[in-house]
């Protein structure tokens, strides 16, 4: 049994070793094959290294071949361009020579041509005088047309610097200004020359006769004014001497009542004589302030809009002494203005004119009627004016609201209450004639 397990063991042992030297001789086949296989690769490289050489080599002798057929070519497309150039030279050489022998002239054609080219030079000799003349003429003549497009020209500038100085008045400087500008830039325009110093005295003429001009219209205005003032003097004369009569009366049958009251005073008349003194004492008062108005400069300053005819923020500010300044302003509502007039301002004042012009000059700048500022009207806002008034120590009342009810009533009316109101006034005007021819 021991020799059997022993040669099985051996057989096993026989087996491994056996198998591990197998193992091995794969190990070195298997490497050998791989060198083989290493080797077999690069000499597959080498021969194709040598193919790629042999191409190259067959290219490069292409393209040596190519490059001699292309030199070959040149070569002969050069020599056909000297050969051509050659040709064309001894074309040229020949056209040259048929030339020159074409030019060539004898002795006699020469003296023939000198004498044509004496008579030629005369003749070129006795046009050119003639032009000179001719051309002296033509600046002669020139110079009297200028001469007299000058005169013509001066003639025109003066007329026209004569209209417009005719045409100047106190309220068209600026475009008699512009008229008299475009008349110099037409002058210009035909040839006349007026220099800038010309320009400028034509101007400050313009601007002196202009100066004349407003003084004078100022004279007349102010001789219309005064007669206008003395018109309303007279009128506020009147008022204050009716009122001062009304205030006289009131008093003497104030104190005739008083004296009565006094006359037969007892305790029950008490309170009625003491009334009658107060009444006495307002009569009297009344009486004063009256006086004293006529002897000052005090008045009225009034600030009124008229939105149907001048449309909104447009406001004249005025002056008036009357007693009831709202007459005035009814007065200028009358008949040259479509509309009434809405006051905004009232202002009493101890010294009205001072007031007006204050005003006036602090409101130039937005003066509605630039060239005349003996006008009134003023594009502004109330807020504006009551700050003006204010800050020359005035109590101001105001109405910042436009009525203008004729205005907004005449804009809403339908058509049928339009012809409705003229069909009363020409009936009433039917009436006032029927009365009036009965008379």
């Amino acid at each position: 049994m021991a020799y059997v397990i022993t040669l099985l063991v051996g057989i096993v042992a026989g087996a491994a070793c056996m198998g591990v030297i197998l193992m091995e001789s794969h190990r070195r086949v298997r490497a050998q094959h791989k060198q083989l296989t290493m080797k077999a690769e690069q000499v597959r490289q080498q021969l194709e290294g040598a193919g790629a050489r042999d191409r190259e080599l067959n290219e490069r002798a292409v393209a040596i071949e190519q490059k001699r057929q292309a030199a070959q070519a040149e070569l002969d497309h050069l020599a056909g361009q000297i050969q051509a150039r050659r040709e064309a030279s001894k074309e040229a050489i020949r056209r040259d020579r048929e030339e020159l022998e074409c030019r060539l002239v004898s002795y006699k054609e020469l003296q023939q041509e000198n004498s044509i080219l004496k008579r030629d030079l005369q003749n070129i000799d006795v046009t050119l005088h003639k032009l000179g003349l001719d051309v002296e003429l033509q600046a002669k003549k020139q110079e009297e047309l200028d001469e007299r497009a000058r005169e013509l020209g001066n003639r025109y500038l003066k007329e026209n610097v004569k209209w417009i100085g005719s045409s100047l008045s106190a309220n068209n400087f600026s475009a008699c200004k512009q008229r008299l500008q475009e008349v110099i830039v037409r002058c210009r325009g035909i040839g006349l020359e007026v220099s800038a110093a010309d320009e400028n005295k034509l101007i400050a003429d313009l601007k002196m006769d202009f100066e004349k001009i407003v003084r004078a219209a100022l004279e007349r205005e102010e001789q219309a004014r005064i007669k206008a003032q003395i018109r309303e003097e007279a009128k506020v004369a009147k008022e204050i001497e009716r009122e001062l009569k009304q205030v006289e009366r009131e008093r003497i049958a104030i104190q005739a009542a008083l004296d009565r009251a006094m006359a037969e005073a007892t305790d029950k008349h008490s309170e009625e004589i003491e009334r009658l003194k107060a009444r006495l004492a307002e009569a009297e008062e009344k009486e004063r302030a009256v006086s004293q108005a006529q002897m000052t400069k005090a008045g009225y300053v009034y600030v009124i809009s008229n939105l149907g005819s001048f449309g909104e923020g447009v406001f004249k500010v005025g002056m008036t002494r009357r007693l009831e300044p709202k007459d005035r302003v009814r007065e200028l509502g009358d008949a040259s203005v479509p509309f009434p007039f809405d006051v905004h301002m009232m202002i009493s004042c101890v010294d009205a004119p001072a007031l007006e012009n204050a005003l006036h000059k602090a409101l130039h700048k937005v003066r509605i009627n630039k060239t005349n500022p003996r006008k009134e009207f003023f594009k502004t806002d109330l807020g504006t004016i009551v700050k003006i008034a204010r800050e020359n120590s005035c109590k101001v009342e105001y109405v910042a609201d436009v009525e203008a009810l004729e205005y907004r009533q005449s804009v809403t009316m339908s058509e049928e209450d339009s012809e409705y109101i003229e069909g009363v006034y020409d009936a009433a005007e039917d009436d006032s004639e029927t009365v009036a021819d009965e008379a």
